[in-house]
C-alpha cells in the first residue's frame, strides 16, 4: 500500500492530484492501509455522497461549483466558485450535504442490518456520526451555515460544544476546525444587523427560517439517535 501511495505521489503533479478521481484514490489507499479496503471504500463513498449533496444544490441554485476534492483525515469539500447571494441560498446548499450523506448512511445501515457485515455497519456509524458533527452550529461547518438563518451570533453556541467534543475525543482536526472558526466568530462578534449589507444578505422570511430550523433540528436528532443505535450494534469494539 505504501509503495502504491508513493508511486502516486511521485508520478503526478499536485494540480492533477487535487482532482476528484485522483484525491479519492489517494484517500482510498491511505484509509485502506489503516482500516482495510472495504471500510475505506465505503467511507469515501459516504464522503462523496455528502459533497455531491452540496454540489447538486449549488448547481440547482445556479452557482458555479467545482467537483469534490478529498484529503485523507481532513475530509472533502467542493470549490464554490460563485458565493451564495443570501443566507437562504447558503443554508440550502449547506443542508443538502448532510441530507444526502444521511441517506447514504441509511442505505449502509439497511444493507448491513443487525446480522450483516460488521465493516458496513461501521461505515454506517461513521456516516451518522460525521454528518451529526457537521451540524454543529459553528461556521465553517454546515451547521453554522444553516443556523445563520437565525443570526451569525448563534455560532457562539457551537464553541462549548466543540470544546466538549475535544475533551471527550481529543483530535487534532478539532483544533484545525477551531482555528478556521476563529475569524468567523470574530465576524459574528462584530455583526451589526442594521448594516445595509447584512440586511441584504440575512433577510429571510419567518416561514423559511422556521422551515430550515425544523429540518436542522429534526436531522440532528435523527442522526444522534442513529449514531447511538449503530454504536450499540457494533458493541464493545467501538467503545
Amino acid at each position: 500500500m505504501i509503495k502504491i501511495l508513493l508511486l502516486l505521489l511521485s508520478g503526478a503533479k499536485l494540480g492533477k492530484l487535487l482532482t476528484t478521481g485522483g484525491s479519492m484514490l489517494i484517500s482510498l489507499v491511505v484509509y485502506a492501509f489503516i482500516f482495510g479496503w472495504k471500510y475505506a471504500a465505503g467511507f469515501i463513498a459516504l464522503l462523496f455522497a455528502h459533497e455531491m449533496g452540496h454540489y447538486l444544490a449549488a448547481r440547482k441554485r445556479g452557482l458555479n461549483v467545482g467537483a469534490p476534492t478529498f484529503i485523507p483525515f481532513v475530509g472533502a469539500w467542493i470549490n464554490l466558485k460563485d458565493q451564495p447571494r443570501d443566507v437562504e441560498t447558503e443554508a440550502y446548499i449547506a443542508l443538502a450535504g448532510p441530507l444526502l450523506g444521511t441517506v447514504a448512511a441509511i442505505a449502509c445501515y439497511l444493507v448491513a442490518d443487525a446480522d450483516g457485515p460488521r465493516w458496513l455497519m461501521a461505515v454506517a456509524y461513521s456516516g451518522f456520526f460525521l454528518n451529526l458533527f457537521n451540524l454543529l452550529p459553528l461556521s465553517p461547518l454546515d451547521g453554522g451555515r444553516i443556523t445563520a438563518v437565525l443570526s451569525p451570533r448563534i455560532w457562539f453556541v457551537g464553541v462549548p460544544l466543540l470544546g466538549a467534543l475535544f475533551f471527550w475525543r481529543p483530535n487534532p482536526m478539532l483544533l484545525i476546525i477551531a482555528l478556521l472558526a476563529a475569524p468567523q466568530l470574530f465576524k459574528a462578534w462584530k455583526y451589526d444587523p442594521a448594516a445595509p449589507e447584512n440586511q441584504a444578505y440575512y433577510t429571510i422570511s419567518a416561514r423559511q427560517r422556521l422551515e430550515y430550523m425544523a429540518l436542522y433540528l429534526g436531522l440532528a436528532g435523527y442522526l444522534a439517535y442513529m449514531a447511538h443505535a449503530t454504536h450499540e450494534l457494533l458493541g464493545p469494539a467501538t467503545r
